[in-house]
């Protein structure tokens, strides 16, 4: 008798923890998990929020990745997120999508599989990478997070990331810039201001509206010139501190230049400024800070786009050629030699008017004109995903003007070409740039009399 008690209460036993069991499967798998809300005496209830990051660099909890920045992008089919960052390409592993979802109340999803891919990586250790995700049904999605198993809600440790460019596309001739310049990085104490505010100055004149930096470091009068077209909405500064996170690489060739990542992260940075900047600009300029991308046949930025984009209407993609000036040449009569700029750290771009003509049976580096939403991926040089046609523009009607260290050394200054472009705007360029050089204090007061 005793027995047959013993085993009636080791079967109930059984029985009720396998309920308990299924009921909390249930629970946790099948019903969205609330979370804590407040109820508000008017309107609204409150939500009780997890952790959001407020940093452009975001660590991927238990791995050796980092995230950036969360996108809407239903470009793709079958997908509607897409989140950047920066990947260990020997660890990659799988990840889940779970999502903050905007109801009443708010809710967290069931979790969605991820495809990841990685971008143009250098040989380097961590690398750009893309993960995309679908939004699950009747959630709408504000925050996104990446977790590492499958269905395991409870782990909200992960750090939410808000999703951006939710609102509708806009129309071409609606868009809050024509033009937007992304510059991919500042690092190492930069402080090149003359040839900065110079090329900053003349991209103003061409009609950018807005030129968005990627600062790791720069040096102190830079700084103080950053601010200053910071206040005034020129310039968006987005924080790139990405030396606290991995080892960058200065260059791009892993051989010369170790490190965890190509060149602090360029390729990320200009992915994630396009993005940044797909609803919000017609056109997006992917090049460096010592670049200019000049029309020679226009006037404008916006001539020149007037005139290409209707020749080639299916084309988002224009690739500029790279032209070098180098500065070890100088203009001989010394006439832009200015004083009030003797003072001022850097390069001063209009005493080079000495070209290099591109040797084109060499590898040719262009930078690009986008249309950012007919854009998926871009590198530094080339277009690896895009939607439309590519076109070359020839250099005739647009190039680079590149002030740096000459590319072909050995090439003459008889074997240079004369061009002097740049001299076309001096009579605006000059005044502009002396404005914001004295606006941060650059000039000195007998300069400023």
């Amino acid at each position: 008798m005793d027995r047959k008690k013993n085993l009636r209460g080791a079967f109930l036993v059984v029985f009720i923890t396998t309920v308990i069991s299924i009921i909390i499967f249930l629970t946790n798998v099948r019903t969205p998990r609330i979370f804590n809300l407040i109820p508000q005496p008017h309107g609204p209830v409150k939500l009780d929020l997890p952790e959001v990051s407020d940093q452009t660099i975001t660590p991927l909890i238990n791995t050796k990745h980092l995230l950036v920045s969360a996108f809407m992008d239903q470009r793709v089919t079958g997908f509607d997120i897409r989140i950047i960052g920066i990947f260990r390409r020997d660890s990659i592993q799988s990840l889940y999508c779970i999502f903050l979802c905007h109801s009443s109340p708010f809710f967290i999803s069931n979790t969605t599989p991820t495809n990841i891919q990685q971008a143009d990586h250098y040989d380097f250790p961590f690398t750009a990478t893309f993960v995309m995700c679908q939004i699950p049904q009747n959630c709408d999605a504000t925050h996104v997070a990446l977790l590492t198993q499958p269905d395991n809600v409870k782990d909200l440790n992960q750090t939410w990331l808000p999703i951006r460019n939710k609102v509708a596309t806009k129309k071409e001739d609606d868009f809050e810039f024509d033009f937007t310049v992304c510059v991919s990085n500042l690092f190492g104490g930069y402080n090149n201001v003359l040839q900065f505010a110079q090329t900053l100055e003349m991209y103003r004149l061409l009609g950018v509206g807005r030129v968005v930096i990627y600062n790791t470091s720069c040096g102190p009068e830079l700084n103080r010139l950053l601010h200053s077209y910071s206040q005034e909405g020129f310039v968006e500064m987005v924080p790139w501190p990405i030396d606290k996170h991995l080892k960058p690489a200065w260059g791009w060739n892993i051989l010369e230049h170790p490190g965890d990542v190509h060149y602090f992260g360029q390729v990320t940075t200009l992915n994630e400024c396009m993005y940044r900047s797909m609803r919000r600009s017609r056109y997006v300029l992917l090049n460096d800070i010592d670049e200019i991308i000049m029309p020679y046949q226009h006037d404008n930025l916006t001539t020149l786009m007037d005139t290409l984009q209707p020749q080639h209407p299916n084309t988002g993609v224009f690739f500029i050629e790279n032209h070098i000036f180098p500065k070890k040449h100088f203009e001989p009569s010394q006439r832009f030699h200015l004083p009030q700029w003797s003072g001022v750290p850097g390069i001063n771009i209009l005493e080079h008017v000495y070209r290099e003509e591109p040797d084109r049976t060499a590898y040719q580096p262009y930078k690009l004109i986008v249309q950012p939403r007919m854009v998926e991926e871009t590198s530094i040089h080339e277009m690896r995903k895009n939607f439309g046609e590519r076109f070359k523009v020839p250099p005739e009607v647009c190039r680079i003007i590149h002030v740096r260290v000459p590319l072909q050394g050995s090439l003459t200054l008889e074997q240079l070409k004369v061009d002097k472009r740049l001299w076309d705007f001096h009579e605006r360029m000059i005044p502009n740039v002396d404005n914001v050089l004295r606006k941060v204090g650059l000039l000195s007061s007998d300069q400023q009399k």
